[in-house]
C-alpha cells in the first residue's frame, strides 16, 4: 500500500496583512470557508488562527475564534488545531486561551524564544490599508516572540487534562533539543508531530541540507516515536513539501505561510495551495491521509471530546 501523507492547512496566521493579498482570509465566514475549502481539497488537519473582521488584526480572543470554529466541524470531519502561538505582540495567557477553552484535538506549540523577522517585507509591500499593519510588520525589527522554558511547560501542563496533542513547530534545531528535554521530564508524550519550519528570518534557512539536518537530528533524537511535518515561508512552500514527502514526512502548506502559488501569481485560495501540493504527493506515488488517518497516526481523541 502507498503511504499516506498528511497535508496541514495553515488559512490565515498572523504573519501577513490584509493589503498583501485579496485572499488572505480575514472574518469569521471567510476563516470557516477558508478551512472548510482546504479539507475538501484534501487537508486532513485545517490549522486555525483568528482575526478582527474590521481591520484583519490577529485577534486570540475566544469569541472570534468561537465564530468558526462549531461552523468547520459542522461542515467537515478534518482535525481542528488551534494556535497558541497568537502573534508574537501578544502575552501568554492571550496565546494560551482558545486551545485551553476549546480543548481542541490538535494545538500548535512554538518551541522557543526567538527573533521573527517580518520587516523584510516593508519592501515588496508599500501600501496598507490599515493603520496597524505597517507598525507591526517594522516592530519585528526589535521583537522577541517569547516562549521561555517556563512558558512551554505551562503550556503544555494547562493543556495535559483536556487530551490536546501539540503541533510542535520547530523553527532551528535547538528547538528538537528542548522538545527532547520535554519527552525526558515526561512533560509531553509520544508519539510527536513535529514540525519542522523553513525560511523564516531568525529561524532555520530553506536549503535542502537544511531540510536534511532537520530530519537527521529529529531521527536521532526521537526515533520511531515521532512524525514529521515540515512547511517552508513563502516561495519555499512547494519545494520543501516535495522534499520532505519524498523523504517520507509530511506537509503544511496555506496563506500563513505563503501568499503565493507560484513566481508572480497569488495563490487564489487555500484550497488551491491544497490541490497543487496534493499533486506533487499523488505523483510521487503517494496517497494523500483522510482525517481519520491522521486522527490513527497522531493517536488523537477524536472531534467528539472538543468543547466546541
Amino acid at each position: 500500500m502507498a503511504r499516506k501523507v498528511i497535508i496541514t492547512c495553515a488559512v490565515t496566521g498572523a504573519i501577513h496583512t490584509p493589503s498583501m493579498s485579496p485572499h488572505l482570509p480575514v472574518t469569521p465566514e471567510e476563516i470557516a470557508d477558508a478551512a472548510i475549502g482546504a479539507a475538501e481539497a484534501g487537508a486532513a488537519i485545517v490549522h486555525l488562527h483568528a482575526r478582527d473582521p474590521q481591520t484583519g488584526k490577529p485577534d486570540q480572543s475566544t469569541a472570534a475564534f468561537d465564530k468558526f470554529l462549531g461552523v468547520i466541524k459542522q461542515r467537515t470531519s478534518a482535525v481542528v488545531n488551534i494556535t497558541t502561538g497568537g502573534s508574537p505582540t501578544m502575552a501568554l495567557e492571550e496565546r494560551l486561551g482558545p486551545a485551553a477553552h476549546f480543548k481542541p484535538e490538535v494545538a500548535s506549540l512554538n518551541m522557543g524564544t526567538m527573533n521573527f523577522g517580518l520587516y523584510p517585507m516593508l519592501a515588496r509591500f508599500k501600501e496598507f490599508k490599515h493603520d496597524w499593519e505597517k507598525p507591526y510588520l517594522e516592530g519585528s525589527r526589535d521583537r522577541i516572540f517569547k516562549n521561555t522554558f517556563a512558558d512551554i511547560e505551562y503550556i503544555l501542563t494547562t493543556c495535559a487534562e483536556n487530551g490536546t496533542r501539540f503541533e510542535v513547530e520547530c523553527y532551528d534545531i535547538g528547538h528538537l533539543y528542548t522538545l527532547s528535554h520535554m519527552a525526558d521530564r515526561g512533560v509531553i508524550k509520544p508519539p510527536f508531530f513535529v514540525q519542522s519550519v523553513f525560511g523564516i528570518l531568525g529561524g532555520i534557512g530553506p536549503h535542502p541540507e537544511d531540510v536534511m539536518h532537520m530530519k537527521r537530528t529529529a531521527d536521532r533524537l526521537f526515533g520511531d516515536q515521532y512524525r514529521w511535518s515540515v512547511l517552508g515561508a513563502g516561495r519555499n512552500q512547494l519545494p520543501i513539501a516535495a522534499q520532505a514527502a519524498a523523504m517520507g514526512g509530511n506537509v503544511r502548506v496555506g496563506l500563513e505561510d505563503s501568499l503565493w502559488l507560484k513566481a508572480g501569481r497569488f495563490a487564489e485560495s487555500n484550497a488551491e495551495q491544497v490541490r497543487a501540493v496534493r499533486a506533487i504527493i499523488e505523483n510521487l506515488g503517494l496517497e494523500i491521509a483522510t482525517p481519520e488517518d491522521a486522527r490513527a497516526t497522531l493517536e488523537l481523541k477524536g472531534a467528539d471530546r472538543t468543547n466546541f
